[in-house]
């Protein structure tokens, strides 16, 4: 994949020019000494890592970035970390008059250093630790903020630099959830053609067959991956860096994120509210992918009702407010300013039913993708063994009002449906 060709965006077909403003990508031995050229101009920099991260590649950023005045902010290794108001908070303390802000790690160090630096009107940069999302190259930032799981427009990294050797040490289950994140594709892709069909959503196919692309390659990857061959990590990286090239084209995250993702992220703020463990993001986002597979085959299935289920309203508040708790009232207002639970989607799916299975249908089965996850060791039974059955029923009725974004679990909801 030639990421800087990629980088110099496209006129499309679909009728918009495409573009990310990423100036340099280097995935490659010794990328992170490239940060001495990329740096050149800032004389203040602040890192942002955490002990695992900062091991795992601090040394030769510090190394790479020699005769500048560094000052960094070293998260605890020990408990995981959330990309919340304390987080922001402690970056920001830290700041000072520094002019670039350089993360050193993953998903939430480089989520927290895309935030505070869109705050501060400030570049920063990311030294990749692992191979574990695709959010490196994207816009948002993806924070919990009021308890909620809310991407902010934030920006891309002005650089991004990823040496395989580092990566292929990450933890092996980080290396599993970038295989996962990409896997979990195949659900965001089908719900945005979903969105076209019945919202008349924005859809580009360049944009979608080049994502569904990243697909193929990284499942021919799943060997080598779990031997840590440093070249598949290398084009595994590729393409969890082109998925988010392909949400800067797009503008959203719809081509990479969609129900799958809302199943994560009710995962994750239902833990963090109640002190639940829970899987990481790629992990959760692969085993969701399973259940919204499930979900698209009973609904290609079944007859289309030929009404739509709306809830009561005093009874929609006591669900989300027995699930969300102090979360609730912020799904609520979300979901009412977008009009969700009042809008009429029935007409559009009755005329279109052909359409809409047909698009259903090409996603590949939940048994299917049970097999392209057991390539690299992913069982879907830790899934069910880590939240229980009541735990996922309430995740496919209720992730949706997490975010405003139209995907199958709307679908699902519209016609009364459970797992």
């Amino acid at each position: 994949m030639d990421i800087q060709n990629l980088l110099q965006g496209k006129d499309c077909s679909c009728g918009r020019h495409h573009g990310c403003d990423i100036d340099k990508v280097y995935i490659e031995d010794g990328a992170i000494n490239r940060l001495t050229s990329l740096c050149a101009e800032y004389e203040k920099i602040l890192i942002v890592a955490d002990e695992n991260t900062f091991a795992a590649a601090g040394e030769k950023t510090c190394h790479a970035l020699e005769g500048k005045y560094v000052n960094k902010v070293i998260f605890s290794g020990k408990t995981v970390l959330v990309p919340n108001e304390e987080s922001v908070e402690r970056v920001n303390a830290e700041l000072g008059d520094s002019r670039l802000i350089v993360g050193i790690g993953s998903g939430v160090i480089q989520d927290l250093c895309k935030y505070v630096a869109h705050q501060n009107s400030l570049p920063y940069m990311v030294v990749a630790t692992a191979p574990s999302m695709d959010g490196y190259a994207s816009t948002g930032a993806a924070m919990i903020m009021g308890g909620m799981k809310v991407t902010y427009p934030a920006g891309v990294p002005k650089a991004l630099v990823a040496d395989p050797a580092v990566l292929a040490n990450a933890p092996i289950e980080m290396i599993k959830a970038g295989y996962g994140d990409i896997v979990g594709k195949y659900s965001a892709l089908c719900d945005w053609k979903l969105s076209r069909e019945v919202n008349g959503e924005y859809f580009c196919q360049y944009i979608y067959d080049t994502t569904f692309s990243m697909i193929d390659k990284t499942i021919s990857l799943a060997e080598g991956l779990l031997k840590r061959d440093k070249e598949s990590i290398k084009v595994l990286m590729e393409a969890l860096v082109a998925v988010g090239i392909m949400m800067s084209f797009a503008g959203s995250s719809r081509p990479a994120s969609g129900s799958e993702h809302h199943l994560s992220h009710f995962f994750e703020i239902v833990g963090i509210l109640n002190g639940e463990e829970y899987f990481s993001h790629g992990i959760d986002v692969a085993y969701s992918t399973v259940i919204t597979a499930e979900i698209r085959e009973r609904l290609c299935k079944s007859e289309f009702p030929k009404t739509q289920y709306t809830p009561k309203r005093n009874e929609l508040e006591e669900e989300l407010h027995r699930i969300y708790k102090s979360s609730a009232d912020g799904c609520l207002e979300l979901q009412d300013k977008v009009g969700n639970y009042t809008k009429n989607r029935m007409p559009a799916y009755l005329e279109k039913e052909g359409e809409i299975k047909a698009i259903l249908s090409e996603c590949p089965s939940a048994e299917e993708i049970k097999k392209i996850l057991s390539l690299v060791e992913l069982d879907i039974s830790e899934f069910y063994a880590m939240y229980g059955e009541e735990k996922i029923k309430d995740a496919v009725k209720y992730a949706k009002d997490l975010k405003d974004r139209y995907s199958v679990l709307w679908m699902n909801y519209d016609f009364g449906g459970d797992l």
